[in-house]
């Protein structure tokens, strides 16, 4: 058997430390270490993981320590500057989503990983899901025919406000759209994969609090294809638990999923998944949970191969561009009011 792969972690709020056990709960990796920010985090993950190295600094970890490859789960506007140092050092990369705030920090991530040489992954686990990826897997056999029409819609309680603060911070987060819509946004591009690539970009949003209009507590965005192809993406954050659904019709049937729980983090969620080939209605047995701490392990497992083998992650450095691209798009057409072109802006 191989080495483990060496993962150095950096970042330990509340999903870093998902990431955490994903990585020491697979046999095929080693957490050697982890940087986090506040000595309350650090002492934290001292305990729990006595055998890595701990740091109050990234840019000190990736100095210092002897790694692989890095997992990034810290704020995103710091994802970067952490990145392209671990790549300045030829160490592979798996980036938490957003890849970046704005659109040259995303191109330089990209730039940064071809020049150097080295493995980039985005954290669009979503695609790794036994109920959403399989969903591709279904479209891709031709089940439904050509896929036409996707909707992505989501219904929950607010965001946490995560460690800091910092996802209610515009200068820290970027704009709120990055959050939980760029999940939305990779999956509905995904699914229009032979459409080719969106055109134009039409979005609207309102929020609860007049004291911050752009934290929305409800979006919508619309996106279409040349060839007439088109998606939605919703969500409300002015509701309750955490309830998903995606719709995708095709020109010789459709299918439709739902997930609920609690809370995203829910590990006896309810899900199902009916598709419709035209002339029968299937219930499909999904057979693996779905949910996004069971998709995080399934994200490391294929990090471990994407080092050892090279193999191309699922969402790569392009995914992750253009997933931010769209939701900077629908960030500005809210702000002018009016669609926007797309392509151009994202092409790299």
């Amino acid at each position: 058997m191989p080495a483990p792969v060496r993962f150095a972690l950096a970042g330990f709020g509340a999903w870093g430390k998902f990431h955490a056990q994903s990585i020491a709960g697979n046999l095929e990796a080693r957490l050697v270490a982890i940087s986090a920010p506040s000595e309350a985090s650090r002492e934290e993950a001292r305990k729990l993981y006595p055998e890595a190295q701990i740091f109050a600094d990234s840019l000190e970890m990736i100095a210092q320590a002897e790694f692989d490859i890095i997992d990034i789960a810290t704020p995103s506007h710091t994802h970067r500057e952490i990145a392209l140092a671990a790549m300045a050092k030829k160490k592979h990369v798996l980036l938490e989503k957003p890849m970046a705030i704005t659109l040259d920090d995303c191109k330089a991530i990209v730039a940064g990983a071809r020049d150097h040489g080295v493995h980039l992954a985005v954290g669009h686990e979503l695609r790794l899901s036994s109920q959403w990826g399989h969903i591709k897997e279904i479209i891709d056999a031709g089940t439904i025919g050509d896929p036409q029409y996707v909707l992505v819609e989501l219904s929950r309680k607010p965001y946490r406000l995560g460690a800091s603060g910092w996802r209610y911070d515009q200068s820290r987060v970027g704009s709120w759209v990055l959050e939980e819509p760029i999940h939305f946004f990779d999956l509905a591009r995904w699914y229009l994969e032979s459409s080719g690539d969106p055109v134009e970009l039409h979005a609207y949003a309102n929020s609860r609090d007049p004291q911050r209009p752009t934290l929305y507590d409800n979006f919508s965005a619309m996106f279409k294809y040349a060839n007439g192809s088109y998606a939605v993406v919703s969500q409300t954050l002015a509701a309750f638990e955490h309830h998903q659904t995606v719709k995708v019709s095709g020109t010789k049937g459709a299918l439709w999923a739902a997930w609920s729980g609690a809370l995203d983090r829910t590990l006896e969620p309810e899900y199902f998944l009916k598709v419709f080939d035209g002339e029968k209605l299937e219930n499909v047995k999904l057979t693996k949970h779905s949910g996004e701490v069971f998709e995080l392990r399934e994200e490391i497992a294929q990090s471990i191969d994407m080092v050892r083998s090279g193999k191309k992650p699922i969402a790569t450095g392009l995914d992750g561009l253009w997933s931010a691209g769209l939701c900077l798009v629908a960030e500005e057409s809210i702000r002018q009011g009016r669609p926007l072109p797309v392509g151009e802006m994202l092409r790299f």
